[in-house]
C-alpha cells in the first residue's frame, strides 16, 4: 500500500541540458534499468541492444543536450528522485513493431513511455505525480491526448525495476482512463486534455 506523501515537497522539471547532471545522478551507473538510458522506444531493437550502456547513454544525452525536453525530472528538494519519459509517439519508432500497444485511432498523442522512481521513494505516489506533471508538460505543448501503456501487476507479477511502463494503478491515480487492452496485462491509458 502506498504511503501518504505531502506533494508541496516535490517539484517537476523538463529535462534540459542545464539539468543533465541530475538524470545521470538519478539514472545511476546502471542506466536506470540495464544500461536502457530510456533508449527502448527511441531506437530500433537491434541498435538499442548493441548500445546497452555507454552508447544508449549518449544517445539521451544527446536528446537533452538539442532541447528537446524528452522528460520530467521529479525532485525532492534538490534531489532527484523521479523520471517520466514522455514526446509525441512518432519519437519512439519502437512502437511501430508493436502489435499490442499499436495506435488506438488516427489521433496524434503523446506517450509516456517510462517511469523510473529512485528506490527510497518508491510506493509513495510519486509516480502519479510524474504523470500528472508530463500531461501538463505535454498540454503546454499543444498535446491534446497523452497515452501510456502501463503494466497490470495483478496480472503480470514483477520486480519494481521492470516496471518501467509504470502500473494501471498509478495512471488511474493521475486520471487516465483505459481505452483498448489487447493483452491481458498491457492497458492502453489515455488522458484527454480539454481544450
Amino acid at each position: 500500500m502506498a504511503t501518504q506523501t505531502n506533494t508541496n515537497l516535490f517539484k517537476f522539471r523538463a529535462a534540459t541540458p542545464s539539468r543533465w547532471g541530475d538524470v545521470e545522478e538519478l539514472f545511476g551507473e546502471r542506466g536506470a534499468c540495464g544500461g536502457c538510458w530510456c533508449m527502448f522506444w527511441r531506437m530500433r531493437r537491434k541498435e538499442f541492444d548493441a548500445g546497452k550502456g555507454i552508447r544508449n547513454k549518449r544517445a539521451l544525452q544527446s536528446i537533452v543536450v538539442s532541447g528537446q525536453k524528452p522528460g520530467i525530472i521529479g525532485y525532492h528538494g534538490k534531489e532527484p528522485i523521479g523520471w517520466c519519459a514522455i514526446a509525441p509517439r512518432e519519437h519512439y519508432i519502437a512502437l511501430e513493431r508493436s502489435r499490442i500497444l499499436a495506435p488506438v485511432d488516427d489521433k496524434p498523442v503523446w506517450s509516456i513511455s517510462c517511469l523510473f522512481v529512485k528506490k527510497s521513494y518508491r510506493r509513495k505516489g510519486i509516480s502519479a505525480l510524474l504523470l500528472g506533471a508530463a500531461v501538463d508538460f505535454a498540454a503546454s505543448r499543444g498535446a491534446e491526448v497523452v497515452e501510456g501503456y502501463p503494466v497490470d501487476p495483478t496480472i503480470e507479477k514483477m520486480p519494481d525495476p521492470f516496471l518501467w511502463h509504470g502500473v494501471t494503478s498509478a495512471f488511474r491515480e493521475a486520471g487516465f482512463r483505459e481505452v483498448v487492452r489487447r493483452s491481458s496485462s498491457r492497458p492502453i491509458m489515455r488522458f484527454e486534455i480539454s481544450a
